[in-house]
């Protein structure tokens, strides 16, 4: 597969389908994603059935696509049989047509990584890999609660190097104890290591989870906000240095590496979601429904064989929920958010006012029309990640004057307190034209004085 990147416009900002595995060999503790331990085992040919099934329901359900991307995620989709990803899509192939160079992606954990079993992915039509390593730290992965060694990753990492055109692997930081050096030498092996992607998250405190038990009992504590800080500011400089920018809060990739899927969902791009657990945002007759799906395998297999679909909901979204939505994704991404589109499909501008006083405090970067390549990193990504920000585009096609706003560095530490701002600035109806005409001539004056 070409490592070419994915121009995307605005009136095909791509769709995708996500496939939900929910099964891991362990729970781990820091995890609140929908994953379940089944010791005994798991039937796979009706879990196969029941995938194509749904995947048949969606198919009916949303008419005609064509597919940018497709990810296979849990969960640990790498306890799978090749056969068993090779029938999911297959199934796809035949429900919608493929784009050529569609990013396929598979998750795995370095423990359940054998060359022959990738060899059966990719031969399934499977190009890019998505390794859980999470530390190169045998004593860190103990107390993540990983099954895997620091060898078994580095094994791992070997292997769908060898194997898939594009691969990446995912680390945690901020982790109890953890001090910068420390994350300074493991960063840089991990850099060593050749991957032209990593995703890079600070180590956080979900409900449900047994971290959260330990937390609240005085048995886990996290490094303070400045510490937190520190190590933030490490791994946007030494990845920056190493040419994987960041283009989203926690990904960091080299030009024309991205997640091509990822992207999808922070472009608030459309995407099919199957499998226990899984989330979609689909359109049916114009307006865009959020779908969520039985959470239990065993049960969402029955729905699925009752009544042809696994779905606990389906739900028409307002225009105010799309415009929250969509501004909650897009200020997670570096070249941040087309005010153009937000009108367009959220039918909402952003009081002028609010976005200078953002600006002014450091947290807000804003980029009227035709600047929308100012500033740090822009120019490098940007035909890879917006919507009509691509070469073979240009600016954004219909930007009836909107421009841009993307968050700063120090506005990314406090990301939900701008989205709420923001949110809470939202003007909608008639007013928009006139919101957006004030919004341009306050930013001109904005950037004119920095």
């Amino acid at each position: 597969m070409s490592s070419q990147p994915l121009i995307l416009n605005p009136d095909d900002a791509g769709f995708g389908v996500y496939v939900h595995w929910p099964f891991c060999a362990q729970k781990c503790p820091y995890c609140d994603f929908n994953s379940h331990v089944r010791h005994k085992g798991w039937d796979e040919a009706r879990f196969l059935a029941a995938y194509k099934q749904e995947l048949a329901h969606t198919a009916e359900l949303i008419g005609k696509r064509e597919v940018s991307s497709i990810f296979i995620g849990g969960g640990t989709p790498s306890l799978m049989q090749p056969q068993t990803v090779a029938g999911i899509l297959d199934a796809i192939a035949g429900l919608w047509s493929v784009r050529s160079g569609a990013e396929i992606t598979i998750e795995a954990n370095p423990n359940s990584v054998e060359a022959e079993r990738f060899r059966g992915y990719r031969s399934a039509g499977v190009n890019r890999v998505s390794l859980g390593v999470q530390s190169l730290r045998d004593e860190q992965l103990k107390a993540l609660g990983r099954l895997h060694s620091v060898a078994e990753a580095k094994t791992a990492i070997g292997i769908a190097a060898q194997t898939f055109d594009r691969f990446s692997f995912d680390l945690i930081y901020a982790r109890p104890g953890q001090t910068p050096e420390q994350w300074r030498r493991e960063l840089a092996e991990a850099l060593a290591l050749g991957s032209r992607h990593l995703s890079l998250y600070q180590l956080t405190i979900e409900p449900e989870t047994a971290f959260e038990k330990l937390h609240a009992a005085g048995k886990l504590a996290m490094p303070d906000a400045e510490l937190a800080a520190e190590l933030y500011d490490i791994t946007q400089e030494m990845t920056d240095a190493a040419g994987l920018r960041q283009y989203e809060i926690s990904n960091h990739a080299a030009p024309g590496e991205e997640s091509r899927h990822n992207i999808l969902y922070w472009r608030y791009a459309e995407y099919a979601g199957v499998g226990p657990g899984a989330h979609g945002r689909v359109i049916v007759g114009g307006q865009r429904r959020a779908t969520s799906t039985e959470r239990n395998p065993e049960g969402w297999a029955a729905r699925v064989e009752g009544a042809g679909y696994g779905l606990v909901a389906d739900d028409a979204l307002g225009r105010d929920e799309e415009a929250d939505e969509m501004l909650l994704m897009g200020l997670r991404m570096a070249d941040g958010l087309d005010l153009a589109r937000l009108a367009q499909l959220g039918g909402v501008a952003i009081q002028p006012e609010t976005i200078a006083r953002l600006r002014d405090e450091g947290l807000l970067d804003v980029l009227p029309p035709g600047r929308e390549g100012f500033g740090e990193g822009l120019d490098e990504i940007r035909a890879c990640l917006a919507p009509g920000l691509g070469s073979a585009t240009g600016t954004s096609q219909g930007n009836r004057g909107g421009g841009r706003i993307r968050v700063t560095r120090a506005g990314r530490i406090v990301l939900n307190e701008v989205v709420l701002a923001l949110s809470r600035a939202f003007v909608s109806g008639a007013s928009t034209m006139a919101q957006d005409a004030r919004w341009t001539s306050a930013s001109e004056a904005s950037i004119e004085r920095a």
